[in-house]
């Protein structure tokens, strides 16, 4: 496990996803009863205010808002001929921009829990923690950040062909989606110890809920918008847009709920 803070004396119960440990109850010489989440381990605590600066985990949850904003705006029916294409393009390409940077930062989140200060620097980035499910989810979600990058950076240009507009606007957008559902399935499970789990109290639940239905909205979107060969246009515009809309506004809602996480929200 790494140098995770894991209780040392005898384990009485784990849980967790295939080979994943999420959780653990330990049950101390003393008789006192530890339990370790790993999701709580990571996310930790920044106060009890809404403001935190110097946290990490809040600057992901504003960044990931920021994100999850612009691209519900460029969905938005309308915006596009209010403003032009090239201005919506622009707007989703921020966007990505927002979602790239808390995407880092939520990997990095996830490689300093596993690293401890056994490394420094950018070698703590490019350390490897496969028996991690949040360094996994992070990291998958990243690449999926990428993705968006590129297929919004091309979206941008004019006078697109079909060919082009199929392998590197439609192409990248349902590699990015696919890591998304991936990623968000893996977070799930690391707050469920498992596939399914119950616990409509806990904040991180409704946290990994949200941005899971927003990655199959993602999903459906991506299909949606295959550029149909033969005719060089969507398959269903105005389903893509909404599905772009929906994920949008759920992980808006995840970000939202993530600060509530930080702050003191039980988890």
């Amino acid at each position: 496990m790494g140098n995770l803070l894991i209780p040392e004396a005898g384990t009485d119960r784990t849980r967790g996803l295939g080979p994943f440990v999420t959780f653990i109850e330990h049950r101390r010489f003393d008789g006192v009863l530890v339990k370790w989440e790993s999701r709580r381990q990571r996310k930790g605590r920044f106060g009890s205010t809404w403001w935190a600066p110097r946290s990490r985990s809040w600057w992901i949850g504003v960044l990931f808002a920021i994100g999850s904003t612009l691209f519900a705006i460029g969905a938005v029916p309308g915006y596009a001929q209010a403003v032009g294409r090239l201005l919506d393009s622009i707007t989703f390409f921020v966007g990505s921009l927002f979602f790239t940077s808390a995407g880092f930062l939520q990997y990095w989140e996830s490689v300093d829990v596993s690293d401890g200060n056994s490394r420094r620097g950018w070698r703590r980035l490019v350390s490897v923690h496969p028996q991690q499910i949040d360094w996994w989810a992070g990291g998958i979600q990243l690449i999926g950040t990428l993705y968006f990058n590129v297929s919004t950076a091309v979206a941008i240009g004019t006078d697109l062909s079909a060919q082009v507009a199929r392998q590197h606007v439609w192409r990248p957008d349902a590699v990015g989606s696919v890591c998304f559902l991936v990623a968000s399935g893996l977070a799930w499970a690391e707050v469920c110890h498992g596939w399914v789990a119950w616990t409509p109290r806990s904040v991180s639940w409704w946290i990994t809920l949200l941005n899971l239905l927003g990655s199959v909205a993602f999903g459906v979107s991506a299909v949606a918008s295959y550029v149909v060969p033969a005719t060089g246009q969507l398959r269903n515009l105005e389903r893509s847009n909404l599905g772009t809309f929906a994920g949008a506004l759920c992980f808006l809602l995840g970000a939202v709920l993530l600060l509530s996480e930080g702050a003191g929200g039980k988890t």
